[in-house]
């Protein structure tokens, strides 16, 4: 595939987590990428459901995810790991919590890596570490690099906006900053949170849970360009389209796209 792109989730980062965990990288993200900070993710604010929501399109009372646990939709939305593959397109996976895995339909990955975020110290690291080694060795279209330490280790352990937490969002955005330092002028980059959070968990309606960051940098996006009106249902036509790709019918967010 011509056009090639990386995914970034930061799990539970609030956009004043991002602000003020004080990495000083997050000035040039803002001022290279088109972003929100005022992002809308969908109910129920949890993390299989919004990831559901963020690969197909489509709000969880449709996929059918409506807790951490899975449960195969009687009618099938077809997301962009899918649309990928028929696109014949290679797309590699890096995640470190694994309920994720579900997010993909089976035969739509070449490359996988799971790293259990209960049993490391910093789960996240070590994948931003493999992914940027099979970027630099592997010829691939789509990656998807999840980050779910700032949720586990962050939010719930030491409560969102915590000293604990802002430690784990920097970690994170210093990732997302080695991913684009290496390979930004080859692939356009999205990250984004899946949901925020509040206290020592999340799930509600609660602008806390609700309000997301989200950040698309490259060629197609302009810079600097700061958006109120985006939600986690944006980013799957807005990949796709990066591909050249149409999206499936169902699909209700929109492309950010320039043509």
């Amino acid at each position: 595939m011509d056009k090639k792109v990386i995914l970034i989730s930061i799990d539970g980062m609030r956009p004043d987590g991002f602000l003020k965990c004080g990495h000083p990288f997050i000035r040039e993200l803002m001022k290279t990428s088109t972003y929100t900070l005022t992002g809308r993710t969908c109910v129920p604010s949890v993390t299989l459901p919004c990831h559901m929501s963020m690969f197909h399109g489509v709000a969880p009372e449709r996929h059918g995810i409506l807790t951490n646990d899975y449960v195969p939709p009687v009618q099938p939305v077809r997301g962009l790991f899918e649309k990928i593959r028929a696109a014949h397109g290679v797309s590699a996976f890096f995640y470190g919590w694994e309920p994720l895995r579900d997010i993909g339909a089976p035969d739509t990955l070449k490359y996988a890596a799971y790293i259990n975020a209960y049993k490391e110290e910093s789960a996240d690291t070590l994948l931003t570490d493999y992914a940027i080694h099979l970027l630099e060795n592997r010829d691939i279209d789509f990656c998807f690099l999840y980050q779910v330490d700032t949720d586990e280790r962050g939010g719930h352990e030491c409560g969102w906006m915590s000293e604990g937490y802002l430690k784990r969002v920097y970690i994170a955005v210093d990732n997302a900053r080695r991913v684009i330092e290496k390979f930004g002028d080859r692939y356009s980059v999205v990250i984004t949170a899946d949901h925020g959070g509040h206290d020592r968990t999340h799930g509600t309606e609660l602008p806390e849970d609700m309000t997301i960051p989200m950040f698309f940098r490259g060629p197609a996006f302009e810079q600097g360009k700061e958006r109120d009106d985006l939600s986690i249902l944006d980013i799957a036509p807005t990949v796709a389209d990066l591909f050249g790709l149409d999206p499936e019918p169902e699909w209700s967010g929109k492309s950010l796209v320039r043509h």
